[in-house]
């Protein structure tokens, strides 16, 4: 029994043995693959394709096409010197001499330079009012090389807009590059913006940023207010250039800037060019700007004033004076009445009415919508003509 017992032990050592080497050795002879006998795990679905976001690399097409419009605009100006009496006397004259004072001798002059935008191939330039206020000359650089002298068609000093006409010696042909202009209802908070023009007179200039903002009103820099505010670099000399959008197409007259040091913070303001082009086809048209007025001053209706007046919320404005024999004392409005609707369109805020108006073409008859005391109340004016009246800038 005990050597059967062996027997047995030993023939199972020697085919465990034999097992091991063949599935070692030969693992097909038992029907197994090579490698890994573990089976494979299911294979993975291929990861979504994501599409890049499309952002262009360049704006190199976009410089190209607005660079040949954007003008440096140099100025001059004669300092008025304050003569002495005493050159006014003959004898004292005839003894001394005009001392320099008797206008033998060229007056000293001051410069200035800023930047404009050529809007019309037959020469028509538009820029800021402060750049070319008061210039006894001016002269246009263009991008080619060409300097040329231009003159003051008109301007309008409630937007601080105006609009030169360059002219060529022998009344030679102009041949000049007129930018493309955009739309305002093509333009977003978050879209590309390039600033052109020649800050602190280094040359022509592009600076990128995007639109920071729309309609930035209330900052006391004109009498109209509607900007586009950006963090496209803009700085002194930049003033009348050219605010363009990622195709070249321009939207905005550089105007100003908020800054405690002078240069760029990042907080800039374009004058859009809806109200650009408004502007620019009057003067060119009549040489001057009209506007509507009804003769009334107004106040934004504060929380406390919309609860002393019970009015469900503070949209309007209250007409806290009429000037007398105007158009609104012969309409029938009053002091104390909240304007909410010009011509069928909602009054937010008094600079909003006042853009209403201003909208409104001298002569015609407009209806205004009140509130008075608890009551709604339709009265129509005739519009009059406003007179220009230059807002002081800081």
């Amino acid at each position: 029994m005990r050597r059967l017992w062996l027997i047995f032990a030993q023939t199972v050592t020697i085919g465990l043995g034999i097992l091991f080497v063949i599935t070692t050795l030969k693992p097909e002879w038992l029907g197994k693959e090579t490698g890994d006998s573990r089976p494979e795990p299911a294979p993975l679905p291929a990861p979504a394709r994501v599409e890049p976001a499309l952002a262009a690399t360049s704006y190199r097409q976009a410089a190209q096409k607005a660079l040949p419009s954007v003008v440096h605009i140099f100025t001059a100006q004669k300092i008025k010197e304050r003569r002495h009496p005493f050159l006014d006397d003959p004898i004292f004259r005839h003894f001394f001499g005009d001392g320099g004072g008797g206008g033998g001798g060229e007056s000293p002059r001051t410069s200035g330079l800023g930047s404009g935008v050529i809007v019309s191939a037959s020469g028509y330039v538009l820029t800021n009012l402060h750049v070319v206020e008061a210039a006894d000359q001016i002269e246009i650089a263009l991008s080619d090389g060409r300097n040329l002298d231009a003159r003051l068609v008109g301007s309008d000093p409630e937007s601080d807009l105006a609009v030169l006409q360059i002219s060529e010696p022998n009344g030679k042909q102009l041949a000049l590059p007129a930018i493309s202009l955009g739309r305002m209802e093509d333009v977003g908070v978050g879209d590309v913006a390039l600033a052109i023009g020649n800050p602190f007179g280094v040359g022509q200039t592009v600076t990128m940023g995007i639109i920071s903002a729309l309609g930035r009103s209330h900052l006391g820099i004109n009498t109209f207010e509607n900007f586009i505010q950006t963090d496209a670099a803009i700085n002194p000399g930049n003033s009348g250039g050219a605010l363009v959008d990622s195709e070249g197409r321009l939207i905005g007259i550089n105007t100003a800037i908020y800054s405690r040091s002078g240069g760029s913070l990042g907080i800039g303001f374009a004058i859009p060019i809806s109200i650009a082009q408004d502007v620019m086809q009057q003067i060119i048209q009549t040489g001057s700007v009209t506007r509507g007025w009804i003769g009334v001053e107004a106040q934004e209706i504060t929380v406390d004033l919309a609860e002393s007046f019970g009015l469900p919320d503070t949209n309007g404005a209250l007409i806290a004076g009429v000037q007398r024999g105007s158009p609104a004392d012969a309409g029938g409005i009053k002091p104390g009445d909240i304007m909410l609707a010009v011509a069928g369109r909602a009054v937010r805020d008094p600079q909003g009415m006042l853009d209403l108006i201003a909208g409104q073409k001298p002569g015609e008859t407009v209806a205004f919508t009140l509130r008075r005391q608890k009551n709604v109340v339709e009265t129509t004016v005739r519009i009059g003509k406003r007179a220009p009246q230059r807002r002081a800038r800081e």
